[in-house]
C-alpha cells in the first residue's frame, strides 16, 4: 500500500513538474486569444453535444430503474444521474457517483442495495462503450505516439484488441450465461439481459463519441478525429489512475504530450479551457442549482408529511 502511494505521489509530482515546465513555455496572452477567437456558432455546436452527453449519461440511471425495479418517475431519475455525473466529473467518484446518489436515492426511498446496484449498472455501461470504442480504435487505427514512449503502435494494437475482447466477453456473457449472479470479493453483481447489455454498450459508446467529438470540434484544423478521440480516451484513464479531480493538469499534459508535435500548444490548451468550461464548468453551476432546488423539495415534502402525520 505504500509503495502504491509512493508510486502515485511521484507519478502527479512528475505531472505537476511537467505543467510547471510547460507554462513557462506558453504565451498565455495566445491562449486566451485562441479562445476569444472561437465562433458563436462553434461554441452553440459544442453548447449542444454537452447537453446530449450529459442528457444521455443520466439515462443511465434509467437503465438502473429497470435493472432493480423501482417506481421513481423518470423526471426524479435523469436529475440524480445528473447531479452525480457532473460532481463525480468535477470532484471524483466518491463524491459525486457515489455520495451524491446515495444522498439523493436514500431520500426518495430507496435502499442501499438498490443504488448500489444502480451504481454498478452505470459504472459497467460507461467502462462497456470505453472498451469497446477505445479497443476498436487502438486495434485498428493506433495513434502513432512519440517515439520516447514506452508503448508503442504494436502494443496499442495489443492493448486495444484486449479491451474490445473484454467488452465482448461481458456481452456474451449476458447473453448466454446460464448463472445470473457473479460474486468478486463478497459482492454479488446480478448480470443483466442481453439485450440490456446492448443497450449499454450503445449508449455507453454514443457517449464517449459525444465527448470527443466536442473536442475535435474545439481543436485546431489539421487534427483528426482519430487521433483526437483516441488522446481523449487516453487522457481519461490517466485522469482516473491519478485520482485528479476533474484530471485538472492531466487532461492537459496528455494532449500537448501527444499531439504538440502536430498543432501549436496554444491553441490545443485553448481548446481544452473551453471544453472545461463548457463540459465542466457550466453543467456543474446547473448541477449546483438542481442540488439546492431538490434539497428545497425534499425538505418541504418530509416536512409537510410530518404535519399531516401529526394532525
Amino acid at each position: 500500500m505504500r509503495a502504491k502511494r509512493g508510486l502515485l505521489a511521484s507519478f502527479l509530482a512528475g505531472v505537476a513538474w511537467l505543467m510547471v515546465q510547460q507554462a513557462r513555455h506558453i504565451a498565455w496572452a495566445e491562449v486566451l486569444a485562441s479562445v476569444r477567437a472561437y465562433s458563436w456558432g462553434t461554441l452553440l455546436a459544442c453548447g449542444a453535444l454537452a447537453a446530449t452527453s450529459l442528457t444521455l449519461y443520466s439515462c443511465y440511471d434509467l437503465l438502473g430503474r429497470r435493472y432493480t425495479g423501482h417506481r421513481l418517475t423518470t423526471q426524479r431519475v435523469m436529475v440524480v444521474g445528473f447531479i452525480s455525473y457532473v460532481f463525480n466529473l468535477n470532484l471524483g467518484a466518491l463524491i459525486g457517483g457515489v455520495a451524491f446518489r446515495l444522498r439523493l436515492y436514500t431520500r426518495l426511498g430507496l435502499n442501499t442495495g438498490q443504488i448500489t446496484r444502480i451504481y454498478s449498472l452505470s459504472l459497467v455501461t460507461n467502462w462497456l462503450g470505453y472498451f469497446l470504442l477505445a479497443g476498436s480504435l487502438f486495434a485498428l487505427h493506433p495513434l502513432h505516439l512519440p517515439s520516447s514512449w514506452a508503448i508503442h503502435m504494436v502494443g496499442l494494437q495489443l492493448w486495444g484488441a484486449a479491451l474490445f475482447a473484454a467488452g465482448l466477453a461481458y456481452l456474451l456473457l449476458c447473453a448466454l450465461s446460464k448463472r445470473r449472479s457473479l460474486a468478486w470479493r463478497g459482492h454479488a453483481f446480478v448480470l443483466p439481459s442481453g439485450r440490456m447489455a446492448v443497450l449499454q454498450a450503445a449508449m455507453g459508446t454514443a457517449n464517449w463519441l459525444l465527448l470527443g467529438t466536442l473536442v475535435r470540434v474545439l481543436m485546431p484544423a489539421g487534427l483528426d478525429f482519430a487521433s483526437v478521440m483516441q488522446v481523449t480516451l487516453l487522457a481519461a484513464v490517466a485522469g482516473v489512475l491519478t485520482h485528479v479531480p476533474a484530471g485538472l493538469g492531466v487532461l492537459e499534459a496528455v494532449f500537448v504530450a501527444l499531439l504538440a508535435h502536430r498543432a501549436p500548444t496554444h491553441q490545443l490548451l485553448a481548446a481544452l479551457l473551453a471544453y472545461r468550461l463548457i463540459y465542466y464548468l457550466a453543467p456543474l453551476a446547473v448541477a449546483l442549482l438542481l442540488e439546492l432546488l431538490t434539497e428545497f423539495l425534499m425538505k418541504n415534502r418530509a416536512a409537510s408529511n410530518t404535519k399531516t402525520g401529526d394532525d
